[in-house]
């Protein structure tokens, strides 16, 4: 599955570097931000989306807690 999810309050492209790095760690995602656009390419297995985007956001919030997925 693949999807392009808003990212808000990523604050510099360093900041979304590094949250890149913590995301692409987790098993079964793939993850790349443009800070630019303010997007994510988030690639994943459709069953398990829905665990994965929650592990995705645990991760978000530790590494970047301002940092708001729209439509993850």
């Amino acid at each position: 599955m693949k999807k392009i999810v808003k990212v808000e309050n990523l604050d510099c492209a360093n900041c979304a570097a590094k949250l890149e790095r913590a995301l692409n760690r987790i098993g079964g995602v793939s993850v790349n931000i443009n800070f630019m656009a303010q997007k994510m390419a988030l690639e994943c297995e459709d069953g398990r989306y829905a665990a994965l985007a929650e592990e995705i956001r645990a991760v978000a919030a530790r590494v970047e807690p301002e940092c708001v997925f729209k439509g993850l």
